[in-house]
Parts: structure tokens; C-alpha cells; sequence
């Protein structure tokens, strides 16, 4: 449904988008996320048909809709759009907002979608109210409902929830996503925060400096990032210090780790960095559990607490430092030391740094 090809763009002199690519199936929902200036909301601003590239195409359901020397107006583009500010008319009802992009209807079919939208975002009883008299979760709702109204072949989605408090943002992404996979639509989302990202995306582009760093599942980012930027802006953990041991072994402090895949060779053997080379070692939180039979001694060093579980931060003999995520049940104070084993599944090396 959506392709980007070697898509690059600039402020004048200044280079915001380096040639990102990306390919977005019928009924999938994407998700560029990054932190603030790396180019994602230029991106989706290309693909609205608000600016022209300075490099590269855009093409919707295989039609080019955008290059250097031609662009389709954004009008024609039937992409649809949610912004972080909603971008309600203030002096329209609920119903009319909804209504705005349907005047090529009958005045009854105009009535049913509305009716029908009304329905599919929860808000039934609102349709005579004003946007001032809704919550902000509503108003984002609202502002959903009137860009799937016409039926779009893509709706883009500008950090649509950064603008509610946490609990809300996580209940309603995933509100939004079942509304969307009902309906079938395509979705390209722009956002910083990745549990946003992880809740509503099938697949996520993570951006840097104006390049999509991996494009993948949000299972893959988390266990298996192609560099050193995914993996410290996914999730948690620490870069561990270890030694090549053998084609898939490498020796970290708390022991030697099997089945080692090391993103610059794409799943091939550790010795391409050579036997007994250094290397860095991605260990997550959720790598590290804690028993107390273990031998292995960690003292707790700062810890917070998340309701069903810890995140400790603990410190070994060494004086090297790592996160460790435990349940609840196991309270321990600052200063104590716990039994902890490895129990790592997805083993990720980087050649260490110079």
C-alpha cells in the first residue's frame, strides 16, 4: 500500500531525510519512531503531499504519487490524517466535524457514516456535542473518526496521543489499533515513544539522523537490534564487556553465553571479529533472574518499583552494573545482595568500540 524508495529531503542546506526506504502491506499498521529531529514527522509529510522530496518516490497502492519533478495534490491522495493537536473545528458539532470530508455524499449516506463512526469510536451519544464540552481522549477520537469517515487507503497519524496522560495513551492506542484492524486500514504512525509504538505497530522503523537504523517487528528491535543506537533506544539494558570463545561463544563476566549472533554479519559466526577479540554484550533486564540458590551475588543498588515487578539496578563484585527485572514478591532493600543466573534466549554482540 505504501512504499518509500530512496526517499531524501532538505531545509536548504540542512539534510533532514537521507534516503529512507520502506515498504507498508495492505491492512498493516507502521509506526516511524525516534527521537526529536531525526526526521520522522518531515516523512510524513511527504507522504500527505504537504512538501515534494528532494530525492526518491512515494508511491500509493503502486501509483507514484510523489517524486522530484511531480507531485499529486495532497487532496487527491485519499491519505488520511490525525494530529497530535486533533485539529477540530471548534464551531462544528461533533457529527459535523466527523461530517467535513463527506460532502461528495448524499445528505442520508452522509448521515449513515457519520452514524457509523459515531458507533465505531464509542461516541454514540455525542454527535450534538461541541469538541470544547469532550475529554482530550474523546476529542482524539473524534479527530480519528473524521479521517477514516472518507474511507482513506492510508492514514497517517502525527504523535496522536502525546497530548494525554499516560494510562489514557496506552488504553487508547490500543483502542485505536482494534479500530483500525477493523476496518482494515492501513496506518503509518509517527511517535517518541515506544511503548506507544509497541502497542499499536506491526512494524517499526526506527529512525536516527534522518535514516531508518532497522525496520522490523517490535519483537526483532527488542531482541534482536542490527546496532548499537536500536539496541540503547529500545527497551533497557546494559552493554556488557565479553571475549569471542568459538564461532557462537563469548565469555561476559557472568559466564560464557551460547548461540551469540552478532548483527553485523546477519546471524553469521562470531569469528568474524576473531578468536579472543572483545566484544559488547546486550543483556536486558528481563536476562537476568533473580535465585537464591545462585553462587552469583549482585548487591541492589537503586531499584523501582513497577507494581507487579521491580526493575533493580544491581552491582556486581566488579563494580559493573546491570538490570535485572523481578517480581514484586521479592522485596529486597538497597544494599542487600541476591542470588541471580543468567537466562538469556536472544544473545546480541557488537564489536566493541574503539
Amino acid at each position: 500500500m505504501l512504499s518509500l524508495v530512496d526517499l531524501a529531503h532538505a531545509y536548504g542546506k540542512k539534510p533532514v531525510l537521507k534516503g529512507i526506504s520502506l515498504d507498508l502491506e495492505a491492512g498493516r499498521i507502521g509506526c516511524l519512531l525516534g527521537p526529536s529531529g531525526c526526521g520522522k514527522t518531515t516523512a510524513l509529510r511527504l507522504i500527505a503531499g504537504f512538501e515534494q522530496p528532494g530525492r526518491g518516490e512515494i508511491r500509493l497502492a503502486g501509483d507514484t504519487v510523489s517524486t522530484p519533478a511531480a507531485a499529486m495534490p495532497a487532496e487527491k491522495r485519499q491519505v488520511g490524517l490525525v494530529f497530535q493537536d486533533y485539529a477540530l473545528f471548534p464551531h462544528l458539532s461533533v457529527a459535523d466535524n466527523i461530517a467535513f470530508g463527506l460532502g461528495h455524499l448524499a445528505a442520508r449516506e452522509r448521515q449513515n457514516r457519520v452514524a457509523e463512526m459515531l458507533g465505531l469510536v464509542g461516541l454514540a451519544g455525542e454527535a450534538r456535542a461541541w469538541p470544547h464540552q469532550l475529554s482530550g481522549g474523546q476529542q482524539q477520537r473524534v479527530a480519528l473518526a473524521r479521517a477514516l469517515a472518507p474511507k482513506p487507503r492510508l492514514l497517517l497519524m502525527d504523535e496522536p496521543f502525546s497530548n494525554l496522560d499516560v494510562e489514557l495513551r496506552e488504553r487508547l492506542s490500543l483502542e485505536v489499533r482494534d479500530i483500525l484492524k477493523h476496518e482494515g486500514i492501513t496506518a503509518l504512525l509517527v511517535t517518541h515513544d515506544q511503548h506507544e509504538a509497541f502497542a499499536m505497530a506491526d512494524e517499526i522503523g526506527v529512525m536516527n539522523e534522518g535514516v531508518i537504523q532497522q525496520w522490523d517487528t517490535p519483537y526483532n528491535l527488542y531482541h534482536q537490534p542490527k546496532n548499537r543506537f536500536v539496541a540503547d533506544f529500545i527497551g533497557q539494558g546494559v552493554l556488557l564487556p565479553g571475549t569471542v570463545r568459538g564461532a557462537d561463544r563469548v565469555e561476559i563476566e557472568l559466564g560464557v553465553l551460547e548461540g551469540v549472533s552478532p548483527p553485523e554479519c546477519d546471524g553469521g559466526s562470531c569469528l568474524v571479529y576473531g578468536e579472543g577479540a572483545p566484544v559488547e554484550v546486550l543483556i536486558r533486564p528481563d536476562d537476568i533472574q533473580h535465585d537464591d540458590a545462585s553462587p552469583l551475588l549482585a548487591e541492589v543498588e537503586r531499584r523501582a518499583f513497577r507494581g507487579a515487578e521491580f526493575i533493580y539496578t544491581l552491582k556486581l563484585a566488579s563494580g559493573t552494573r546491570l538490570l535485572a527485572l523481578v517480581p514484586s514478591h521479592h522485596n529486597h532493600a538497597i544494599g542487600e545482595k541476591i542470588g541471580i543466573r543468567l537466562a538469556v534466549d536472544h544473545v546480541v554482540a557488537f564489536q566493541a568500540a574503539v
